[in-house]
């Protein structure tokens, strides 16, 4: 069998298919086999054709392609072991100075091998702790004090039991850092040198403002190169250290539909704003479609009898009673309070967008107290990332604090906003069911749910913490249907299912 770093192509593919998979990329067995198949004729000398010929074989869209990459570097990595590649050793550098210097005249002149030798470098020198790495990160309680106050920055640490060290605690303590390594290279204090350098080498003949954006747009990505590149070392050496499977179920982001929304960071929440508007199309189209199978109804009994004459009895061709459903209509109450006001705001967005397919839409948010805000939902469609922001500035949402209250916010709705229920009303309630010691108002919901046509209470804490703390999520899910909604691809779900087409 052929042989790669010491371990079986096959496993090795199998092991990376797995992973891809547990990060919500659907691989199936076809495509696992011509993965097998190219990976066979390219052969693993050259890394980015191997890279290119795997992705052209599993993945389906190119919103996998992020998921897919940080995968291959653990399953797949550039290098093994500490050694720095491409660096000349009489002038390596040691010093967060001297790496800065080496990686101003690599980026400047493109290198982006040498790019990667210094991110190795800068690793191997400053990101190791608890006994790895050799550089000033692998000393005493500092680099590991770095490590563990940056895994929420850079989304890379490392800390395991390496290989063939025994099971003292330095060595299942070890591990390599990217936040500790780029907090010690400090990219971004290249970020002005880095412009001019490259306004002065490739922007001639260009006009000042074309200069600059030319030179702001090559420093910034360099520079974001460079961080990605970090960031793939300290995968890899710490997937060496913990093992692959481990590492990459923790270090690699999961797509943007399986990012939860009470855990995203500011970063992810732009991937699903910028996802809004492609998913309401996917949507309409599945909400659309139903409505025409809906508009079919049942068979008619006696034109299908009837009809059936012409040909000796034998219903051949059924006739449907015809039905004409109305687009139905829409209200939303949201919590705005903490972590639940992001799953809120992308929702608002989502449904705003799909509101040619409802006959009206109503959108409401609480905090303490409920207050429309379908006006600043329609606005909010030109800068969505401004949303939640206007919505607490501009809307009455509190008369104290901003911790939720849904006794509150559920009687304010009832005495101020029953009209926007009837029949054909449709009733999304955003939130987590967390009321921080105030009743939950069981009866103002059981109006809700008398007077409106449907009503669904979705969740984006997990369905084991209902009723955890101050959560009265399993009070309200006696009285209404409740269900999880952590993800854009359970929302999606919901959304699709739940709403009446």
């Amino acid at each position: 069998m052929t042989r790669h770093g010491g371990y079986g192509t096959a496993e090795r593919l199998v092991e990376f298919v797995r992973s891809l998979r547990e990060h919500g990329v659907a691989v199936g067995t076809g495509e696992t086999v011509d993965a097998a198949a190219a990976a066979e004729v390219v052969g693993f000398d050259d890394r980015d054709r191997l890279r290119e010929a795997l992705a052209a074989s599993v993945l389906r869209g190119a919103g996998q392609r992020p998921v897919f990459d940080g995968v291959f570097d653990v399953y797949f990595p550039a290098a093994h072991g500490t050694s720095v590649s491409g660096t000349d050793d009489a002038g390596e550098p040691e010093t967060p100075l001297q790496l800065r210097d080496a990686l101003l005249d690599a980026l400047v002149s493109g290198d982006d091998a040498r790019v990667r030798a210094l991110a190795a470098a800068g690793v191997d020198l400053f990101g190791g702790y608890g006994g790895a790495g050799r550089g000033q990160g692998g000393q005493g309680g500092h680099g590991e004090q770095g490590a563990q106050g940056g895994g929420g920055v850079a989304g890379i640490q490392g800390s395991g039991e390496a290989s063939g060290s025994g099971s003292g605690m330095a060595a299942r303590l070890s591990g390599w850092s990217a936040y500790q390594t780029l907090g010690q290279v400090r990219p971004q204090a290249l970020r002005a040198r880095l412009r001019e350098a490259i306004r002065a080498s490739r922007a001639e003949g260009l006009g000042d403002d074309a200069a600059e954006a030319l030179a702001a747009r090559e420093a910034d990505a360099g520079i974001a190169a460079f961080t990605e590149h970090v960031r793939a070392e300290a995968r890899r050496r710490t997937a060496e250290l913990r093992g692959r499977e481990r590492i990459a179920r923790h270090a690699v982001a999961p797509q943007t539909e399986l990012v939860a929304f009470t855990n995203a960071t500011a970063e992810q929440f732009a991937e699903m704003r910028r996802a809004v508007q492609p998913l309401s199309r996917k949507l309409a189209t599945r909400l659309a479609a139903r409505r025409r199978r809906a508009a079919r109804g049942r068979i008619d009994l006696r034109r299908t009898l009837r009809r059936s004459l012409s040909t000796g009895g034998v219903p051949m061709r059924p006739v449907m009673r015809r039905r004409r459903p109305g687009r139905p209509e829409l209200v939303l109450l949201c919590d705005m309070s903490g972590s639940v006001a992001g799953f809120a705001q992308f929702t608002l967005l989502l449904t705003q967008a799909l509101s040619d397919q409802f006959s009206k839409v109503r959108s409401f948010a609480f905090v303490g107290v409920t207050d429309e805000i379908t006006h600043l939902v329609r606005a909010g469609r030109d800068e969505p990332e401004h949303l939640a922001e206007r919505i607490l500035t501009e809307a009455t949402l509190t008369r104290m604090g901003m911790s939720s209250d849904y006794d509150g916010a559920l009687r304010t709705f009832v005495d101020g906003w029953a009209d926007a229920l009837g029949p054909r009303t449709s009733v999304l309630i955003l939130g987590d069911g967390r009321t921080n010691g105030a009743p939950p108002n069981l009866p103002a919901l059981r109006e809700i749910a008398e007077r409106a046509g449907h009503v669904h209470w979705l969740n984006p804490e997990p369905m084991s913490a209902w009723g955890t703390g101050d959560s009265e999520a399993h009070r309200y899910a006696r009285e209404v249907p409740m269900y999880e909604c952590r993800t854009i691809r359970q929302l999606s779900h919901l959304v699709t299912r739940l709403l009446p087409g």
